[in-house]
Order: structure tokens, then C-alpha cells, then sequence
């Protein structure tokens, strides 16, 4: 059972059950070419919030070999989508102008689209020059995602498109990502199974 914190912005209430540490084990499985490329890996993610209408996503993961060797990393942030408001703030550093929207349970309900869920977008950055920008939706303890803009830097490696999956099953964290990267369409990537970390 999950219980929630009172203190939360209401907007985040459809992507609560995330918040937490997990941890856990996945798999990487693709094919370039001839070559399929196979690793285990462990995993820490973390969804945390500061009090603002977003949740503060980090992945960290290391190779299950005997020195536990660093692999990869990623952070973003996750919301619900909706029309930027006066009351938001920003852009930059400006303060918003008037009062907050979407406040109440009330305000938030009237957000859920015709497929009884949520709206979201999710922005991820890998230190590797990738800027994933997602768009998707939350329905309970699912979440499916595609990308709307990949962008990457002169230097960053051949990277097109990519879908992931996030779904509570039996209280674990179990997520799916598929890519179009080197050359490839969007085939099967990776996995994981994490528990939550109390």
C-alpha cells in the first residue's frame, strides 16, 4: 500500500504513486546490425518533489559485473500537460501573476481526457548530448510514453526516437524503453523490475 504526503501539489496526485527511491534489476537487448547487445544492470531511480507542479526524475545504473561498474545516467522532470497559466512561473526566472492554478482535486479532475487519464510530458537529459522531450499519458498506476523531439548535440551518438512504459504491478516499478537509435527503427531496448527503497 502506498501512502500519500498531504503536502504534495494536487497536480501531482495522478503521478504520485512514482515518488520514492526504487531499486531494482534490468536488461539491455538490442540488435545493430548482426550484433545483439546484451547486459544486466543494476538500477536507482528516484522521483522526488520541491512543492512545485512537477516531479524531479534521476536515474542512475551500473553493470552487474564484480566491480559494479558505473554505466548510465539520465534526470528530468515529469508533469501533468496543460496550458501555462499567469500564475505559473517563469519564463526564465520571472514570478507568476496571480494565484497558482490547479490547486484543488476539484481543478485537476477537470484535466483527465477522454480516455479517463492524464496528459503528461516528461523532459529526460543524458549527459551524452540526448534531449528527450515525451508526451503521453498516466491512467492509474500506468504510464506510456512516446517521444514528440529528440535533440541532440553535434557530438551525440545517432539517437531518432524512443517509447517507454512505466506500470505498479504487485508494488514493484516495472518499465519498458524502446529506441530508434543507430541506424535502427524503434525496436526493443531495455527493461527493469525495481522495488521501492524504504
Amino acid at each position: 500500500m502506498i501512502e500519500l504526503d498531504a503536502s504534495i501539489p494536487a497536480e501531482l496526485a495522478p503521478l504520485s504513486w512514482l515518488i520514492g527511491l526504487w531499486e531494482g534489476t534490468g536488461v539491455v537487448s538490442y540488435e545493430v546490425g548482426d550484433e545483439m547487445h546484451r547486459l544486466e544492470f543494476g538500477q536507482r531511480l528516484s522521483f522526488t518533489h520541491d512543492g512545485l507542479p512537477h516531479l524531479n526524475y534521476s536515474s542512475y545504473t551500473w553493470l552487474l559485473d564484480e566491480n559494479q561498474t558505473p554505466h548510465v545516467t539520465e534526470t528530468g522532470y515529469w508533469r501533468l500537460s496543460r496550458p501555462a497559466a499567469e500564475g505559473d512561473p517563469g519564463p526564465g526566472m520571472l514570478k507568476g501573476v496571480g494565484e497558482a492554478p490547479y490547486r484543488t482535486a476539484e481543478s485537476v479532475e477537470a484535466l483527465r481526457n477522454a480516455d479517463d487519464a492524464f496528459d503528461i510530458e516528461v523532459s529526460i537529459v543524458h549527459p551524452g548530448g540526448v534531449n528527450e522531450l515525451y508526451i503521453g499519458q498516466v491512467k492509474g498506476p500506468r504510464i506510456d510514453l512516446a517521444t514528440d523531439a529528440v535533440l541532440r548535440t553535434g557530438t551525440a551518438k545517432e539517437y531518432a526516437a524512443a517509447t517507454r512504459i512505466y506500470g505498479l504491478v504487485e508494488g514493484h516499478l516495472l518499465w519498458a524503453w524502446d529506441i530508434a537509435a543507430l541506424g535502427q527503427e524503434l525496436k526493443t531496448h531495455a527493461s527493469g523490475r525495481l522495488a521501492r527503497v524504504e
